[in-house]
């Protein structure tokens, strides 16, 4: 029981005061949440101590922090005299604690988030030699990536590279390209990874335009009190393909490249530093990449001003590529790409992030953090050329009301410059205010409300979004056992591509729509998590339903767009055109398990899932029926989704596999699966549809061994059974491919 200083022993005031740091690491704890008596405390700071004036007498002094087991002590203390209290803190073994920042902007356990929210750990990339991020979130349950185009739930088809329904931050910044709204997924730095979050659902509260379909941060790491280098190389080469006939060259194709990071402290500096180089040849014709990235971080604890942060993050990268876009035929030309789609492009990226903190001695947190990032794409088509910037800062506030309750309010604003012959040129800005609140109201009950308002201008005209809203409740009902439920609303502004793209493709026309308006959703789950501990197993599963809705949905529409003075068009006015079709409607079901165990020797660690959806447009259902075609469901989806990935270590080898299971794609636009026009954009597709649009399996198997504590050597077959499968119309995906990997750790 808490005593609050009833023992007193006379009058005046006593000090106590201390460090805190990691029982494993030794590394100071920042922010723990030290309370006297359950009526008074403080916060430490950044070097994990803490000071705190008391009354003379007995207290209960009370160390908190999310995902470490808390610690209570009772101490006595004399007038005027000064007490020293240190405390080691041990992480939480439990699996549901795991500590997550993006559900609300906060530190906060897995558990106790109102939202579907999945963690990828470093070591599921580099255990796969992932070098680009969509890579492993292909390999991610419930998230689908198509061409590039990430979809999570169903909750996004494919719209021609242009403007993304799931919003990418890296350190909670926005990192969409200012033209068009796409990820430049070689670009994250996947060789500085602290660890992925994604929030499953509408996010827009919290982050603004382009997370309708939901939020993926990637959160790079600070170093800890022990330096800490990591030097990966590897290389690899594409086997041919099942068919004899797609063989297109008369050698492997291959691939290569490595990373490097380092991480140190120098007095109260933390530096991390780090790059990758990638070249690939490509496993189809016309189809390569030759990239370098670098990376560079500082961040400052200044002494004299306690709680005080400041630092830069910055990245750059030089890419000179050229993509596939469609195929020369369906026969013996299915990875050789059609010349006229045919574009080399040089180019460059980078980001430069200034940012400040700073904790208050009760807790509180102010931050300004700011972005510039520039995508700049060169290619020997001038008329395809463009340079983007976008300028981004946002303040935010966290109000601390004890250990347990947290308000979260912020202002942004960014402005982006659109330079092209592709769109001309364009000029933007965006200003948001939101508020969270995130509070138990009970042991076992925790509510989560939001409120955002955006006011964005394209050109000098002005969208006034309204206001959007987010609810959400987490109920522990057991000592492993949390049900939860959320609603959020969303919505995305078009891009300055959807908007005034024009253009012609490998004989694809595309026209501009200057009245495109935003897209506007929302999105509602329930959900079950239930952590488990057996003998030498512990985990969690987690079960949720899910129902998402839009208005105003965009889509690129084949038809004929002639001029208003145009009475009859011709070929010249038939294409492409994105345009507000209407509604849609995705509800579904997910199962995911995640789980680590020992069975004898050998050490295994386990993450996968099964989502189901049902994407429809209900116009369709409501006009027609569901009719036996299943033209009532949305296009570039599918229907069902098993990821999967098992990794046993034994002695000192590491073995793992990793099972992906996609249901076939049940509808295209029509017109590629039309026998007259199809066949004319893409030679071949109709009939190859009809045959090989099915469901597909993939499996990676790979095979590792620890030389050293140092040392691992590694090798990764990808496509195992070198499966022949489908992702957009004329876009086949890789054969079966193998890497050999040496990754040096010191």
């Amino acid at each position: 029981m808490i005593l609050a200083g009833s023992l007193v022993s006379g009058q005046g005031e006593g000090m106590v005061s201390g460090r805190v740091v990691d029982a494993e690491t030794g590394e100071p704890m920042v922010a723990v949440n030290i309370g006297i008596d359950r009526h008074s405390g403080t916060i430490s700071d950044m070097e994990g101590a803490f000071s705190i004036s008391v009354n003379s007498g007995t207290h209960v002094i009370e160390f908190y922090y999310v995902g470490y087991e808390g610690v209570r002590r009772q101490f006595s203390v004399a007038p005027g005299e000064s007490k020293r209290i240190d405390v080691q803190m041990t992480v939480r073994s439990r699996m549901l604690d795991e500590v997550v920042v993006s559900a609300g902007k906060y530190e906060q356990k897995l558990s106790d988030v109102t939202v579907s929210l999945e963690v990828i750990k470093p070591h599921q990339l580099s255990n796969q030699n992932i070098t680009s991020l969509d890579q492993i979130l292909e390999k991610t349950s419930g998230i689908s990536i198509l061409d590039g185009q990430p979809s999570i739930r169903g909750g996004s088809g494919f719209s021609y590279g242009v403007g993304s329904r799931v919003l990418m931050l890296v350190d909670d910044l926005p990192m969409i390209s200012g033209d068009a709204g796409d990820i430049k997924w070689n670009y994250m730095p996947v060789e500085n990874l602290n660890q992925i979050e994604v929030i499953k659902g509408a996010s827009s509260v919290l982050y603004g335009s382009s997370a309708l379909n939901g939020a993926i941060n990637l959160r790079t790491r600070f170093p800890g009190n022990e330096p800490s280098t990591e030097v990966t190389l590897f290389g690899g080469a594409f086997m041919d393909p099942r068919r004899g006939e797609l063989v297109w060259r008369d050698r492997k194709s291959l691939f290569g490249g490595g990373s490097f990071s380092h991480l140190r402290k120098i007095g109260n500096l933390d530096l991390s530093v780090g790059a990758n180089y990638v070249k690939d040849e490509g496993y189809r014709e016309g189809d390569y990449e030759h990239r370098i990235r670098g990376n560079l971080a500082f961040r400052y604890r200044f002494k004299k001003v306690q709680g005080l942060t400041a630092g830069i993050s910055s990245s750059a990268m030089y890419i000179d590529q050229s993509d596939f876009l469609l195929w020369l035929n369906a026969d013996s030309g299915a990875y050789r790409q059609n010349p006229a789609t045919l574009t080399p492009m040089s180019g460059h990226r980078y980001n430069i992030d200034p940012f400040v903190e700073y904790y208050t001695t009760n807790g509180n947190k102010h931050s300004l953090k700011t972005r510039l990032y520039s995508v700049g794409n060169a290619t020997l088509n001038i008329d395809k050329s463009s340079f983007t910037k976008l300028w981004y800062g946002e303040y935010r506030f966290q109000k601390k009301f004890g250990p347990l309750t947290n308000w979260t309010s912020g202002l942004s604003f960014s402005r982006n410059t659109v330079l092209a012959n592709l769109y001309e040129n364009h000029m933007g800005s965006n200003t948001a205010v939101y508020s969270q609140l995130d509070a138990h109201v009970h042991k076992r009950i925790k509510i989560s409300s939001g409120l955002r308002w955006e006011l964005n201008s394209l050109n000098g005209e002005l969208f006034y979004s309204l206001p959007v809203l987010r609810a959400g409740v987490n109920y522990q009902a057991g000592s492993a056992t949390f049900v939860r439920a959320s609603f959020g609303q969303g919505y995305r502004f078009p891009s300055v591509a959807e908007k005034f793209a024009d253009a012609v493709v490998g004989g694809l026309k595309i026209f501009p729509n200057p009245g495109l308006e935003p897209e506007r959703g929302w999105a509602a789950e329930i959900g079950v998590k239930q952590g488990f501990a057996l003998g030498n197993w512990k985990g969690f599963a987690d079960l949720a339903l899910f129902w998402t809705e839009y208005e105003n949905m965009i889509e690129y529409t084949f038809g004929a767009y002639p001029p208003d003075s145009v009475e009859i068009p011709t070929i010249e006015d038939v294409g492409f055109k994105a345009l507000n079709i209407g509604t849609a409607r995705i509800t579904g079901a997910e199962f995911s398990l995640t789980g680590v165990g020992r069975v004898g020797p050998a050490e295994l660690q386990f993450t996968g899932g099964y989502t189901f959806m049902n994407p429809v447009d209900p116009y369709v259902i409501g006009e027609h029926g569901k009719t036996e075609d299943l033209a009532y469901i949305l296009k570039y989806r599918r229907r069902h989704l098993v990821k999967g990935d098992l990794e046993i270590e034994v002695w000192k080898l590491v073995g793992g596999i990793n099972i992906q299971y996609n249901s076939r794609m049940i509808n295209v636009d029509e017109v590629f699966i039309d026998p007259l026009v199809g066949n004319l954009l893409q030679p071949g597709f109709p009939n190859y549809w009809l045959e090989h649009a099915v469901g597909y399996t993939l499996l990676d198997f790979r095979l590792g061994w620890n030389v050293s504590t140092l040392f691992r050597v590694s090798t990764i077959l990808k496509n195992a059974f070198n499966v022949e499968y489908l992702g957009r119309p004329g876009d086949i995906g890789p054969p079966r491919n193998i890497t050999l990997q040496m990754k040096i750790t010191f």
